[in-house]
């Protein structure tokens, strides 16, 4: 498939801090993209790059075909952008933001009225469009602020950090919403997320972003397939003796401590919890909690970047 975006080692420093390391992205056309990483990774400063809204300090990128610092008005023609922080006016209905940004962004009077029906009937706010927006739920904004971002008929469309903020059931409304838009607008989508459910659950492939740096790409199913490997979590009552005697516990792959819990990667978990809970006892140590899980992307994320998503050693 083709990419419609390519970055080429992008940097960006700020002073003698590097936020954005040598990133090199391949978004294929009309496929869901997720960077994955802590707050404070970078990944906001990668989409501003992206979005033409900062200068690389090193590098070079294409959206859409275009290059991002010598076609800068051809790539923001092509991009819809929904940032973490919200940016609706209260005093305006969600019509008005529509219209607004079809507007700015040229939409031709001819169609505008019809493309503006089209997006509310896509977000399902048609009954509220003429309401002020500060009646609206956190979900009803975020869906108008990804409605407003489609008004112009982008070829990409950039979600930071989309459902930060959202209960649980708002969050998996806006899931659905998401990966509908990718099957019926003909649009490829770019998110930020710390959530690993949600880039569990939505993306096509995703980069595990690190301190600026991409350490893995891949989809979530292959990253969950390499680690081959359940996760045992345990709390007791004496972490240093246990991490002493814990070679001694020769099917265990690789040992964590993090958060007061100490987390072993083993091979068919199902059958070794009871000798791992004999072999504290018989060693003087109590076992508090214990609790099995199979691979999911914050295993993938400690074995990529040694920390979980909270930054802990």
């Amino acid at each position: 498939m083709v990419n419609i975006i390519e970055t080429d080692n992008i940097s960006k420093k700020f002073g003698n801090f590097i936020a954005v390391d040598s990133v090199n992205l391949e978004v294929e056309r009309n496929s869901i993209y997720g960077v994955l990483g802590p707050n404070g990774a970078g990944k906001t400063t990668l989409i501003s790059m992206l979005c033409t809204i900062l200068r690389p300090t090193l590098g070079a990128a294409t959206v859409n075909g275009y290059d991002i610092m010598k076609q800068a008005k051809e790539v923001r023609g092509s991009i819809g952008i929904v940032f973490q922080s919200r940016a609706l006016d209260d005093i305006l209905t969600g019509r008005e933001h529509l219209e607004m940004h079809a507007s700015l962004y040229g939409v031709p009077k001819d169609i505008r009225s019809t493309r503006i029906e089209e997006i509310l009937d896509l977000i399902d706010l048609g009954d509220k469009a003429d309401e002020f927006t500060k009646t609206y739920s956190g979900g009803m904004k975020r869906k108008l602020e990804i409605g407003r971002g489609l008004v112009h008929y982008p070829k990409v469309l950039f979600l930071d950090e989309p459902t930060l903020g959202l209960d649980p059931q708002t969050r998996e409304r806006i899931w659905e919403y998401i990966e509908n838009l990718n099957k019926t607008e003909d649009i490829t989508i770019l998110l930020t997320t710390h959530y690993m459910d949600e880039a569990d659950k939505l993306c096509d492939k995703i980069s595990i972003f690190d301190k600026g740096s991409i350490v893995i790409t891949d989809s979530p199913k292959n990253l969950k397939r390499e680690l081959k490997a359940d996760t045992i979590t345990l709390t007791v009552d004496n972490f240093e003796k246990f991490q002493d005697l814990s070679a001694e516990l020769d099917f265990v792959k690789e040992m964590y401590v993090m958060d007061d819990e100490i987390k072993l990667m083993v091979d068919r978990g199902e059958n070794l919890i009871t000798k791992i809970v004999n072999f504290a006892e018989q060693n003087g140590i109590e076992v508090k909690s214990v609790e099995l899980d199979h691979p999911n992307l914050e295993d993938v994320f400690i074995k990529y970047t040694g920390s979980s998503m909270e930054g802990e050693n």
